[in-house]
């Protein structure tokens, strides 16, 4: 979604996460304002760097409180050493704002493992919930699909699958646009017969269950780049290495074109003719475009940003995070679970009833 409104949100930003941080940070709470009018944040980081950065923005002020934070985590901290060394840190006060209700949601682009080991610990699980995940949405040529979990969970069972399906499906009806997502389990086919029995069970109690989404079936790993299903759902091993894997293909053939354009002078010509097609795709593919993944099952709207972005990819997390408060995330997470409360989870159906 991601598109300009007014709004009254209040936004935690980490101001230290990220390779480029606090200038990015900065410069992508001045985009995000300018799409969103009335966001306000809560900058935490060390205080004289954000007030110069801040003053350097013209009418950012009226719309930020700085927070001085003492600590900085960094990316080689282990997230055992986040928990025990980290509470006076930019990332650990940004969350904690989001605990106490002075902030809708926090944004950090720093430690991807401390992030969510703090905000576990500090927002806690979301009721009916057993493991948070990781989501985001790429580009696909059927237009944009979600996957999860992308790291958070190396081993799943059937009910976190299943749960990683509602929170998916709910992901996707607000951030893609889909009143009633597809949703599809990865596996090594579309066969009802093939996959570890994990999978197939998990498949089996989604065809079975009358949740608010479509679901597909099984799908393969070429289903993913096709855009077959709205959102993959799979363990967070697989949907790590998936997600890289196609990462890394394309960077792949971005530099083969690039070396197949310098190759000779009529090959430069040629792309001089072709450039406007090869910008649009560019466009298209830019992971900036696509920056904002989301630890989905806490009581509370927590959004990783890559931490290699700039401003501009910093503003479309921060416009990811906006678009989960409003379209009001956890209740859709709710409602489904309603649907399920799977006879293995009677906790979970008590919580929500």
């Amino acid at each position: 979604m991601n598109s300009g409104r007014s709004t009254g949100r209040c936004i935690a930003l980490d101001a230290m996460g990220g390779a480029d941080a606090p200038a990015i940070v900065v410069e992508g709470a001045q985009l995000a304002r300018q799409r969103h009018p009335g966001l306000r944040f809560l900058l935490f980081g060390d205080e004289v760097q954000l007030r110069s950065l801040v003053d350097r923005q013209t009418g950012l002020a009226e719309a930020v409180e700085v927070c001085h934070a003492e600590q900085v985590i960094d990316d080689a901290d282990k997230p055992s050493q986040a928990l025990r060394r980290g509470r006076q840190s930019s990332m650990r006060l940004a969350i904690d704002a989001v605990d106490d209700g002075r902030a809708d949601a926090v944004v950090s682009a720093g430690n991807t493992g401390a992030l969510m080991a703090m905000a576990k610990v500090v927002l806690r699980m979301q009721e009916g919930i057993v493991r948070p995940a990781m989501i985001t949405f790429f580009p696909t040529l059927a237009g944009r699909s979600a996957m999860l979990d992308l790291g958070a969970n190396i081993e799943c069972d059937v009910d976190n699958l299943v749960q990683f399906a509602i929170m998916g499906a709910a992901f996707a009806r607000i951030e893609l646009g889909k009143e009633r997502p597809t949703v599809g389990l990865l596996n090594v086919g579309s066969e009802d017969l093939k996959g570890n029995e994990t999978v197939k069970t998990a498949g089996q109690i989604l065809r079975d269950s009358d949740l608010d989404f479509e679901f597909h079936g099984f799908v393969e790993g070429d289903d993913i780049g096709a855009g077959t299903v709205d959102v993959f759902v799979t363990d967070g091993f697989t949907g790590n290495i998936a997600l890289k894997a196609v990462e890394g293909t394309s960077r792949l053939y971005t530099g083969f074109l690039n070396q197949a354009f310098r190759s000779s002078l009529m090959a430069g010509l040629g792309y001089i003719l072709a450039r406007p097609a090869f910008n649009a795709v560019r466009r298209r593919v830019d992971p900036r475009e696509h920056n904002g993944a989301m630890f989905v099952g806490l009581n509370g709207v927590v959004i990783k940003s890559h931490g290699g972005t700039d401003s501009i990819g910093f503003a479309n997390a921060v416009g990811v995070a906006l678009d989960m408060v409003e379209g009001r995330f956890k209740e859709r997470i709710q409602a489904d679970l309603r649907r399920w409360a799977p006879a293995a989870q009677p906790e979970a159906e008590a919580a929500v009833s």
